[in-house]
């Protein structure tokens, strides 16, 4: 019961943050500030209550270990969300943030000098092949859909200025995750921990951002003003939105941890990547995303590569083995 319900909430949750995302993104590109210090501050705020009492429980692993974590996942997240500012699609972003296997694989070679099998080198190769795709074709639709071949230089430097961004908020969060997974061999694992202190400590970095994120405000505050069901409350309908993008932003990582602490490792990155196809889907359906034929090759081999190295062939083929030899035991 405790999984199905972990995968619920992460479908609901996870693909519903993308699709509250794409809409507040569609109106202000440049909101990525203040969606992530509405993210980090509600699910600081519900860790302070729950997981630390107000304070008064102490953090099992050192803060200064939390301090580089922070300083690594807050870079991440606001990259991230930049990048969107740099003529970047949204299905382009998704897909290229698949790219983490990659990412973990070459780093786990560097630092850890991890050795991986066949099949986990073909499926990086796949993955690779699928977001070279897609990365070439949204170069080409830059350059094509503005006008001057002034325009169409600078519109094309834009985009790779966020392709920069992108493969760096790559490359730190695999880093980010090799040092969380030495850290819990060392301590032990203390997800909700680490989830409360990774929002919780970036918090006084978004001063740097004040300006950005209060403009964003103001213009928030101009926008359509809707009556809510059931309260009767009027808010400005983009408030609306950053309101169920922290809900569901919520609500998704929670799903990730209840699915970590019932499944298998396996279960859960597949989990995760079925919801990315799905969010990737929805995305180009209902907000008619510019999507080539190329750019569906360029996804389906993303998505097949990522399966490869989760081993789901495999465990299938182990899974109707099993069931094959216990067949043969009751004839």
């Amino acid at each position: 019961m405790g999984t199905l319900f972990a995968i619920v909430l992460v479908f609901v949750g996870c693909c519903s943050n993308v699709v509250s995302l794409e809409l507040l993104v569609r109106e202000f590109p440049g909101c990525g500030n203040l969606v992530t210090f509405a993210q980090f501050l509600f699910i600081a705020l519900e860790g302070f209550v729950f997981e630390t009492k107000f304070g008064r429980k102490k953090a099992a692993i050192p803060l200064s270990n939390y301090v580089i974590m922070v300083t690594m996942f807050f870079t991440v997240s606001v990259v991230n969300n930049y990048a969107l500012n740099f003529n970047i699609a949204m299905p382009l972003h998704m897909i290229f943030r698949s790219g983490s296997l990659i990412a973990n694989m070459v780093l786990g070679i560097i630092i850890l000098k991890k050795r991986y099998s066949t099949s986990k080198y073909l499926s990086i190769g796949l993955v690779s092949a699928g977001i070279f795709i897609c990365t070439i074709m949204s170069a080409q639709q830059v350059n094509v859909s503005e006008g001057s071949e002034e325009q169409s230089v600078y519109a094309f430097m834009h985009w790779l200025i966020g392709i920069s961004m992108l493969t760096f908020a790559l490359l730190m969060s695999a880093r980010m995750g090799i040092f969380q997974e030495m850290l819990y061999k060392q301590y032990g694992k203390y997800p909700k921990e680490a989830l409360f202190y990774n929002h919780c400590m970036p918090l006084p970095g978004f001063l740097l951002l004040s300006t950005d994120i209060y403009n964003h405000c103001i213009h928030f505050n101009q926008s359509t003003p809707v009556t809510l069901p059931v309260v009767g409350l009027t808010l400005p309908i983009l408030w609306v939105y950053l309101l169920i993008n922290v809900v569901t932003q919520y609500v998704c990582i929670r799903g990730v941890f209840i699915l970590t602490t019932e499944c298998t490792s396996l279960t859960v990155t597949l989990v995760v990547t079925l919801r990315k196809f799905l969010s990737l889907i929805f995305s180009i359906l209902y907000f008619q995303n510019p999507f080539t034929a190329w750019h569906w090759v360029g996804t389906a081999v993303v998505f097949v590569g990522t399966l490869i190295y989760t081993e789901v062939w495999s465990s299938v083929q182990a899974a109707l083995r099993g069931a094959g030899a216990k067949e043969k035991r009751t004839e």
